[in-house]
């Protein structure tokens, strides 16, 4: 019975503080950097999922953004609103922004925290049309946009008045004023403070409030993966038309020159992979269908004699659906100058090389077929009285010659006539008459 009770007060020894200090919390804290698109939006959603698998008590979100695209950041909001764990989004390190779209990220999370020297807002919705709309379309974005920061401010107690301000005026703010102001919840200067500042912090969660216990929490950081960083990386619009540009031409090699199979390998995955990158971007089909004008052009330049005419508007094409493609507003969604200057030269350059090279190959004399054999010299074999043989080019041939030409003479070829070839004498010298006090 003794027994019993000590080894009871054992278990009780070794459960009890477990019981009392419970587990160590989990905090997973992600990165988003760049525009927001639908990569970083599926990445933030599957990070929500994980974290709820794991039982994290919150998720923190970095966050550094110039913007993006609205359904992107439509889709991040509703992964926010349906996480299983809280979330806080702090805007890192300092000199960072959560401009545009990211605002509004921003401010659907539970917690909304920035560093010294950083600011949000400027959430005017912009066209990706590369026209404006006209007054009553425009009315209609912005109020469907402003409407769309009203609810999620009112949801997160935020100040409603200035959340709809940064959709309708464009106005940013600083950390402080936005602090000030009750945009934001925190103003931390770097990850272990914000967690010190969140401890005892309460939160509603599906209507309840729920109290955020931090002290000694595990931090983890959850990087994105190989596949949607490469994913990432061709979102972007300067890779995406490098890609466009590298699939064209090597479909392009594959299809003149049948059978050299790694140019159209090549191509193949590059265009596949730039459809992907065109449907994560506003792409108009304009200048699409003018930078495959441009293509044809510089082909027919290949094939067709126009005195550079062709080459001169597969430039202008070019350079005209360069421009057009990414037909957005916003910097990180247009190609830049130097990579659109790069490639219009890089890719006028290699046709000229080809239009040179052609031109050169049909100057130059031939030297194979009927037409090689022409004006080639060699020695007669045996005598040749209308025929006999010669040797030209290391080869024994049958030859006709209207002059009668002696074994060992240096001939010409005239003419080719089937399986003959038809030869006169080079530089023969007069025979002279011996006189018969020669002889």
């Amino acid at each position: 019975m003794k027994r019993l009770l000590l080894l009871a007060l054992l278990v009780l020894g070794l459960v009890l503080p477990m019981r009392l200090f419970g587990e160590q919390p989990q905090v997973a804290v992600i990165s988003v950097r760049g525009p927001i698109n639908p990569v970083t939006s599926s990445y933030l959603k599957q990070s929500l999922e994980a974290a709820g698998k794991r039982g994290d008590r919150l998720l923190m979100v970095e966050l550094d953004t110039p913007g993006g695209l609205d359904t992107a950041m439509r889709d991040a909001v509703q992964a926010i609103f349906a996480s299983p764990v809280p979330v806080a989004v702090y805007v890192t390190p300092s000199g960072a922004r959560a401009a545009s779209a990211g605002a509004v990220i921003g401010l659907s999370a539970d917690v909304l925290a920035m560093a010294p020297g950083t600011n949000i807002g400027a959430a005017h919705p912009v066209g990706l049309g590369g026209e404006k709309p006209d007054k009553v379309m425009e009315s209609k974005i912005v109020n469907d946009a402003e409407a769309y920061v009203d609810g999620i401010a009112k949801k997160r107690g935020r100040n409603v008045e200035l959340a709809r301000r940064m959709v309708r005026d464009s106005i940013s703010l600083t950390s402080e004023a936005a602090l000030q102001q009750r945009v934001i919840d925190l103003i931390a200067a770097d990850r272990q403070e914000l967690l010190a500042k969140l401890e005892g912090r309460k939160v509603l969660r599906g209507g309840k409030e729920v109290v955020l216990h931090l002290s000694r929490a595990k931090v983890t950081s959850y990087e994105m993966g190989t596949r949607d960083k490469i994913l990432d990386a061709i979102s972007n619009p300067d890779v995406a038309y490098m890609l466009m540009l590298l699939g064209m031409l090597g479909l392009f090699f594959e299809l003149s020159n049948p059978g050299v199979i790694l140019p159209g390998v090549i191509g193949g995955i590059s265009l596949l992979l730039s459809f992907f990158a065109l449907q994560t971007l506003p792409v108009n089909y304009a200048g699409i269908a003018l930078i495959l004008l441009a293509i044809v052009l510089f082909i027919a330049e290949v094939k067709v004699v126009s005195y550079g005419m062709l080459g001169v508007g597969g430039i202008v094409s070019m350079v005209l659906g360069s421009l057009m493609l990414f037909p957005s507003p916003e910097p990180y969604l247009r190609l830049s100058w130097s990579v659109i200057i790069a490639t219009v030269l890089l890719t006028a350059g290699f046709f000229i090389v080809v239009v040179a090279k052609v031109v050169q190959a049909h100057r130059e004399k031939p030297i194979t077929g009927v037409e090689g054999m022409l004006g080639e010299e060699g020695v007669a074999d045996s005598d040749i009285d209308q025929e006999g043989r010669v040797l030209v080019r290391g080869e024994y041939w049958n030859a006709v010659s209207g002059e009668r030409i002696l074994k060992g003479e240096k001939v010409r070829v005239v003419e080719v006539k089937g399986l003959h070839l038809k030869v006169e004498t080079i530089n023969r010298k007069p025979l002279t008459r011996r006189t018969s006090e020669e002889i």
